[in-house]
């Protein structure tokens, strides 16, 4: 895959972007007044915060009930008019400051195919129910209206009459029904059905009401987490039928003749190639330009073409302003394919990058974007944090290696190294005096805070770290002064870690390196990439490894990876997390203190009363603090994004994997002034 040409003449070098940096870090900590370019707030005499000139900005131009290149179209004859074009009752949309105006292309950046998931958050997030802005509540979204009843065993979503995809055609229950019992539930296709889909150990089933209306009904255990994590999971609206059934063999008898002429081995890689597996999250959602969508921007050049990935409006978007006027407001979206985050700083600092809460938000990066905003023309707007860590340190409990496992999964081990962290030194010297020391618990903020599990072991002393190490029984010592194990031979581990995620992990695990070291634990690092990386964790392989801390914020009932072996990113105990999603199949059967754990979850997750579901997690998190499985090291700061000064309705947000940020917050409201 190529990538474009960075502008180089009039933007600033790589080199100049890190001089800046080390240059402003210097500064802000060697300042005893703090730092006024690190403030979000805008200068005097300048903009606001996002660059608006004030109620009405763009606004008062008489805009119609369609986009003029869509009128134009209509007058040729070449679309319907747009009120057949949209459902007979409209989602409509309330703007953030103000009504928009049609027009102007989004400018954006990602990494690349396993970057996809930008995409998903900013230009597809369509779910059948989706949060609100507030992150407090799951509300209707491609569903006009929903219904719980028999204490969540029974979900009822009314469709949108007339609402239709991307190619005009009809959106119907049919589409959902193909969705779930062709797709979800075909072995062939999705092997495992998605936990989304379960109640207790048994998948849902669904009923076609009417041709706007179907019912999930679960005949095992209740599902009280099925609209939230419908609200992060955009599967079940993202099959066409019309279009997907060609490729299936239920449906079309020569599947197999095709998929041999379309260069397929059989017909289920052939639907995969044109449809992926795993809703709009999959990088086949992006490069298959034939799909139609239910999102407000259809891709018009697919994803591994050229470097960029390019989307246009969608005519039979099914949104409205509080005028009656079709959504989006934006004609196009671009995304140029950039495979390094410090050149998507380049990027943004040239004044390149219109909107942006990826890859350059960063503590590090701060002073410098705030630095150039003038001259870049742009702004700050803020974002809450759910990421309760910045660096988690995960030993391996499940390893391979006897010896090493044994040693992990010594409390009194874990205990002893999180002492030796100098979380305070750390956060000056690597976070540039950001955060404060903390472990792998929920934020302060967050509805579910354990203070106990977030400040214990937190201290810095030598004194506990060797009393705790000595308590774990590895008192005896080499000449090196490195502890020895059970097996007589000193305790030595390497911690593996993705290079391209965090620019502050190497040097933060410099110092862990040289603290670890003090009270007689050998540790080497290693950096890879990170495809390695997963490839290498998801086979049981690394003796430790780092991420940050996600599921910290309100969504830690569907994000509880730190807190029990809960999924396949629970990477301190990945075959236990195995043995629980595949209810004893595969995977090793964890210790009494995890099962219990998954017991409760599954009590959860069969709940619907929010209240009671609190009270479950509050039990696993008291689990989690007596069993300490990782180490964590800092709370990061609040979050940020960027947004040109002349990119509006760009609000306050939560950046949170499960929120999923900017989705939450209709990007089709959004608005280019092109001032």
């Amino acid at each position: 895959m190529g990538t474009p040409d960075l502008a180089r003449g009039e933007g600033l070098e790589l080199r100049q972007v890190r001089h800046i940096l080390s240059v402003f870090v210097i500064l802000c900590v060697a300042s005893t007044v703090g730092c006024d370019f690190l403030s979000t707030e805008a200068e005097s005499g300048g903009k606001d915060s996002q660059g608006g000139q004030g109620a009405g900005a763009g606004g008062s131009a008489e805009k119609g009930k369609e986009a003029p290149q869509l009128a134009q179209q209509v007058e040729a004859g070449d679309l319907p008019p747009v009120e057949e074009r949209l459902p007979d009752e409209p989602m409509v949309v309330e703007p953030v400051d103000e009504i928009g105006q049609y027009g102007g292309t989004w400018n954006s950046a990602i990494l690349g195919t396993a970057d996809v998931v930008w995409l998903w958050r900013t230009v597809a997030y369509e779910p059948l129910v989706r949060w609100d802005p507030e992150w407090t509540e799951p509300i209707p979204n491609v569903a006009e209206s929903m219904e719980v009843a028999n204490g969540g065993r029974e979900y009822t979503f009314k469709l949108r009459k007339g609402m239709k995809w991307s190619d005009g055609k009809p959106f119907t229950a049919d589409d959902i029904v193909f969705a779930y019992e062709d797709v979800l539930l075909n072995e062939d296709l999705t092997p495992d059905v998605p936990t989304t889909f379960l109640g207790g150990d048994t998948p849902a089933k669904i009923e076609k009401l009417d041709d706007y209306t179907v019912k999930f009904t679960f005949p095992g255990e209740p599902n009280g987490l099925f609209l939230e994590q419908l609200a992060y999971n955009g599967q079940i609206t993202a099959w066409p039928r019309h279009y997907l059934e060609q490729f299936h063999e239920k449906y079309n008898p020569d599947v197999e003749q095709l998929a041999e002429e379309e260069g397929a081995a059989d017909w289920i890689e052939l639907f995969t190639l044109k449809a992926g597996l795993a809703g709009y999250v999959d990088p086949v959602h992006f490069q298959n330009e034939e799909l139609p969508t239910l999102a407000a921007w259809e891709i018009t050049q697919p994803l591994g073409e050229r470097g960029r990935v390019v989307v246009e409006r969608n005519p039979y978007y099914w949104k409205v302003d509080p005028d009656g006027s079709q959504l989006p407001y934006i004609d196009s979206a671009v995304f140029d394919v950039i495979p390094e985050n410090e050149a998507i700083l380049q990027r943004t600092l040239e004044g390149s990058i219109d909107m942006h809460i990826r890859h350059i938000n960063t503590f590090i990066n701060k002073p410098v974007l705030a630095q150039n905003r003038d001259s870049g023309g742009y702004g700050f707007f803020d974002a809450q944090a759910a990421n309760m860590n910045t660096m988690v340190i995960a030993l391996n409990l499940t390893h391979e290696d006897p010896v090493k496992r044994e040693i992990f999964n010594n409390k009194d081990f874990r205990i002893g190294l999180s002492y030796a962290l100098d979380r305070q030194e750390m956060i000056d010297v690597v976070f540039q005096e950001q955060g404060e020391p903390y472990q792998a618990a929920p934020r302060p903020s967050s509805p579910f805070y354990n203070e106990e599990l977030a400040k214990q072991y937190t201290e810095y002393s030598v004194k506990k770290a060797n009393a705790a190490l000595d308590r774990a029984g590895y008192t005896e010592r080499n000449a090196d002064g490195i502890r020895l194990g059970p097996d007589g031979e000193p305790i030595s581990f390497t911690i593996e870690f993705a290079t391209e995620f965090q620019p502050t992990w190497p040097d933060a695990l410099e110092l862990v390196q040289d603290y670890w070291q003090e009270v007689g634990v050998d540790v080497q690092l290693k950096p890879e990439d990170r495809v390695i990386f997963y490839e290498r964790k998801e086979a049981n392989q690394p003796d430790a490894t780092v991420w940050t801390g996600d599921g910290g914020g309100k969504d830690v009932t569907i994000e509880a990876r730190w807190y029990f072996p809960f999924s396949d990113e629970s990477n301190f105990a990945l075959p236990w997390a195995e043995w629980y999603y595949s209810r004893g199949e595969s995977g090793i059967e964890p210790p009494a203190a995890a099962k219990r754990q998954m017991e409760l979850y599954d009590e959860l997750h069969a709940t619907l009363n929010e209240d009671e579901r609190a009270e479950i997690m509050g039990q696993i998190l008291d689990i989690a603090q007596e069993e300490f499985y990782v180490i964590g090291t800092s709370l990061p700061p609040e979050s940020y994004g960027i947004v040109k000064n002349d990119f509006h309705n760009v609000p306050e947000m939560y950046d949170a994997a499960l929120y999923p940020q900017p989705g939450p917050t209709n990007p089709e409201q959004y608005f280019i002034t092109g001032e």
